[in-house]
């Protein structure tokens, strides 16, 4: 965290002291604090860049969690109880993301953060979330820093994998699949990069040849395209946001530079992709979403290319009812997935609703909680990652096709494995999860 965002997170948690009292306590927290609920409302809150260089995507994320809460809301709610989402907009810039943050948790009262966008962002606040024990679940962002250690952070939880278990499978295929190939890495210059490079780097160490970082907010990536290219690279890993995506690509295009190119997760999707490069490149390429065309990547949920999966229908059925502008989007089906385990940590903490009741709950519950992810969630009371595996698939058409089946890992030593435990994972008729044990 930079000193700056240390700062605002002290003065964040100065100011959430002073509001509750001279015992520092809000009320009721010795027997688990209710704010942000009511006997008929739960009220939540999260920070995405609804404007700005990361709107692009990232900002359908808060539709789809809105349209299955309405969803949830028109079938009786949670216990009686109606969940209240409050979004705001940090512009994906840190300082912005204190303020906001500020508000949710002091102004509007918040139950709990759910699903708070980014990795440097997100960095300005957990800290704070803590210290006043917010639940602060299922971050949109695949950091270590929300699971690791629990013990640092106790009510924070990440949910999609993690950038280090990403960076080991993307290793071990390229290692299996193309092991001559010279490998630069282009990096966010954040947790992100940095944890998706420690995975990809336990086996293919040997085979990288050159580094190439950026900072979120330059958009001009020429130098670190050109680097990749003097160094004799032929496969590039990618670990970077969609729009950096979109500005390699025409940055490789302009000098001649024909990598292959394997993206993680998070930069790859291709109708995003496709429109930012249009934009970016001022209609010069008309066809945005061909230049990836044989593009690698990952997958840990079925999306809009999968349109007869079970969850991609109950997805459709959702939006359709509920949705708002536009038509249904991976980032939304994003968002919906991330709700519906949301709604399970509320009905496994059951009628009786605290804060601290739902971060143990999770914690109890959450590692047989089922959904839409391709591999099992890892939570436990020593474990606050998210899902814990993806499978390797290459973009044609804009479609994802297989190849690997579903391989999960953990952190560090962890090996990489086969998994089908979730392949039967399908959404209950009424598309309201049902919790174990309930």
């Amino acid at each position: 965290m930079k000193p700056w965002f240390r700062i605002a997170a002290l003065l964040l948690a100065v100011t959430v002291t002073a509001a509750c009292g001279a015992g520092g306590r809000p009320e009721g927290e010795e027997k688990g604090s209710t704010v942000g609920v009511t006997d008929t409302t739960i009220k939540i809150g999260a920070h995405f860049p609804l404007t700005g260089v990361a709107a692009p995507g990232y900002s359908e994320i808060p539709s789809g969690h809105q349209a299955y809460y309405d969803y949830v809301n028109a079938n009786g709610g949670i216990n009686g109880r109606k969940i209240e989402f409050v979004v705001k907009d940090d512009g994906y810039n840190p300082t912005n993301t204190s303020q906001v943050t500020n508000e949710l948790v002091l102004k509007e009262e918040i139950f709990a953060m759910v699903g708070g966008l980014g990795t440097p962002t997100h960095s300005a606040v957990v800290d704070f979330l803590n210290n006043s024990k917010v639940p602060d679940l299922f971050v949109s962002s695949g950091s270590l820093r929300w699971g690791d250690a629990p013990k640092k952070a106790p009510f924070t939880f990440g949910w999609q994998p993690d950038y280090e278990i990403e960076g080991k499978i993307i290793g071990d295929w390229v290692r299996k699949n193309l092991p001559n190939a010279k490998v630069g890495l282009f990096l966010q210059d954040d947790d992100f990069g940095r944890d998706g490079e420690k995975g990809a780097r336990r086996y293919l160490d040997k085979q990288i040849v050159e580094v190439a970082k950026y900072s979120p907010g330059n958009t001009d990536v020429a130098p670190q395209i050109a680097k990749l290219q003097a160094a004799g690279v032929d496969l590039v890993l990618g670990f970077n946001v969609p729009s950096y995506t979109a500005l390699s690509q025409l940055a490789s295009l302009k000098i001649g530079f024909k990598p292959k190119w394997f993206y993680s997760n998070v930069g790859s999707d291709p109708a995003l992709v496709g429109s930012l490069l249009a934009r970016f490149s001022e209609g010069k390429v008309s066809n945005g979403a061909s230049l990836i065309d044989g593009v690698m990547t990952t997958e840990y949920l079925p999306g809009v290319d999968k349109p007869e999966d079970p969850w991609t229908k109950l997805w459709q059925k959702v939006w359709d009812a509920h949705g708002k502008d536009g038509g249904l989007t991976n980032y939304r089906i994003y968002g919906m997935a991330q709700a519906y385990t949301f709604v399970q940590a509320l009905q496994a903490a059951g009628k009786d609703l605290t804060r601290e009741g739902v971060v143990k709950a999770i914690e109890q519950s959450g590692k047989g909680f089922a959904g839409p992810g391709l591999a099992p969630f890892r939570y436990t009371g020593d474990n606050h990652l998210g899902i814990s595996g993806m499978a390797v698939v290459e973009l044609k058409g804009a479609v994802g096709n297989d190849l690997t089946p579903v391989l999960v890992t953990d952190i560090g030593d962890g090996p990489i494995q086969v998994d089908e435990s979730a392949a039967g994972d399908v959404p209950p008729a009424n598309g309201i999860p049902v919790t174990p044990g309930k």
